[in-house]
C-alpha cells in the first residue's frame, strides 16, 4: 500500500473512532415525595391531624435509604443487584437530597424495589464519616455511637414536652431496640432496564404512618421519642410509610 494511501487510511480510522459515541449506562431515579396522607408535606406552613384527631405541624422531616435491591421479574426470591455503599439521606428541607439516581445497573426487567430505612451495623460502628453519613447532616448520635434512622420534629398542642415539641428520633440496631426495617415495592408494571434507558420510579412516603399502624401514638402520652425507649413501635410504624405513587 502507498504511504500516503496508508496514512489516509489511519487517518480515516480514526475519525471513524472518534465518531463512535459509547452508550450511555442506563439510569433509574428514585424520586421521594413526601406526603401526610394525601397532603404534600409543607413544613411549619400546614397543620396536620393524626389518627386520634391532634393537630400537629412538622419542621424537621428526614430519614436514611440504603440498601437498594432490585428484583427480576419472575423470580421475586432472588436479589439480582445490591447498590453497594448506598447511603442517602432524604431530607425535606433539601429537594435534591430526594432524588436518587443509580447508574449502570445490570440489563433485565424488574419488577420491585427493595431498600432498607436506617443504617447497617457495621457503618453503625465505624464512627462518623462522609457523605450521606457526615455528623453535619445531625443524624449522628454523639452521646450514643450511631446514627438516627428517621427523624421527625414538629409541636401539637396536645404534646406535654416543653413548648409543646414533637420530637422523634429513631435509632438503634442492637436487638431488643432494632429498629431497621426493610421495605419491599411492588412495581405496578415491570420496567426494563438497558443502555440509554432511564427509568423514573415515584415514591410516597406518608409521615402520617409513623403515628397510626399498627399502633396509633396519642401525643399527649407520646411526644417525645429520643433513645430505645418506644423507639422499636415508630420503626413498626414506619415500616409501612413507603408506597409506589399511582
Amino acid at each position: 500500500m502507498p504511504k500516503q494511501l496508508n496514512i489516509l487510511f489511519i487517518i480515516a480510522a480514526l475519525v471513524a473512532a472518534m465518531s463512535f459515541t459509547a452508550p450511555a449506562p442506563s439510569r433509574l431515579v428514585l424520586h421521594f415525595e413526601n406526603y401526610v396522607g394525601n397532603l404534600p408535606l409543607k413544613l411549619d406552613s400546614a397543620t396536620y391531624k393524626n389518627k386520634l384527631g391532634q393537630t400537629y405541624t412538622v419542621s424537621k422531616f428526614k430519614y436514611y435509604i440504603s440498601n437498594i435491591r432490585l428484583c427480576r421479574k419472575g423470580n421475586s426470591s432472588h436479589l439480582d443487584t445490591t447498590v453497594v455503599d448506598g447511603y442517602y439521606l432524604i431530607n425535606e428541607e433539601d429537594p435534591a437530597s430526594k432524588e436518587i439516581v443509580l447508574k449502570g445497573l445490570p440489563d433485565g426487567k424488574y419488577s420491585s424495589i427493595t431498600f432498607t430505612i436506617g443504617v447497617d451495623s457495621l457503618h453503625n460502628c465505624s464512627g462518623a464519616q462522609t457523605g450521606a453519613l457526615d455528623p453535619v447532616n445531625a443524624m449522628f448520635w454523639a452521646w450514643n455511637t450511631g446514627y438516627i434512622f428517621l427523624k421527625m420534629e414538629g409541636k401539637s398542642p396536645v404534646s406535654t414536652s416543653p413548648g409543646n415539641l414533637l420530637e422523634f428520633h429513631i435509632g438503634g440496631y442492637r436487638t431488643p431496640y432494632n429498629c431497621i426495617r426493610t421495605i419491599t415495592l411492588n412495581m405496578n408494571s415491570v420496567f426494563p432496564l438497558a443502555d440509554d434507558v432511564t427509568v423514573s420510579v415515584e415514591i410516597k412516603a406518608d409521615l402520617a404512618e409513623l403515628f397510626k399502624t399498627p399502633t396509633s401514638i396519642d401525643f399527649s402520652k407520646l411526644s417525645s421519642v429520643t433513645d430505645f425507649h418506644n423507639a422499636t413501635t415508630i420503626a413498626d410504624n414506619y415500616k409501612d410509610m413507603f408506597s409506589i405513587k399511582q
